[in-house]
């Protein structure tokens, strides 16, 4: 039996979220929480929040390249359903910028793994990584972000 390429991407999500919510003692929902996929696709048109508990926040994104960034306390699941993007992962950011509490930004990093995202790619970022969506070459990527806090 073969199963879809979405669906194994979600069971792989499923099971890294599972992973690190055991492992960090985080980021386990408060609530059940359903949303419909004409939600979903209304959210994914513009970017937001589909989830929001306390430790845990599912976004989905449609996004172009832009600045490198840095959460010390946000663990990613990147989720890729279209387009493709160069994520830059690892490496040292060039003049960061605190931006927000437990949050830097930068133009650019060096150094770091390159990645080749496209349709179907599941990729984690544990917290205190930098990652810079560096080219899109697809001009938007589209993807659920599973974000997990730790302290």
């Amino acid at each position: 039996m073969r199963i879809p390429l979405p669906r194994v991407a979600c069971l792989t999500a499923a099971g890294l979220l599972i992973a690190v919510a055991i492992s960090l003692g985080g980021g386990v929902p408060a609530a059940v929480h359903y949303i419909g996929h004409e939600k979903v696709t209304q959210v994914m048109s513009k970017g937001g929040p589909i989830v929001s508990d306390p430790g845990l926040v599912v976004l989905a994104q449609r996004r172009e390249a832009g600045v490198a960034e840095y959460h010390e306390r946000t663990n990613h699941v990147f989720i890729i359903v279209e387009g493709e993007a160069t994520l830059i992962v690892g490496g040292t950011m060039v003049e960061p910028k605190k931006t927000a509490p437990y949050q830097m930004r930068a133009s650019s990093t060096e150094g770091g793994t390159t990645y080749h995202l496209t349709k179907g790619d599941v990729i984690t970022i544990p917290a205190k990584t930098p990652h810079w969506f560096k080219e899109i070459s697809t001009k938007t990527v589209a993807y659920y972000a599973v974000n997990i806090e730790s302290e």
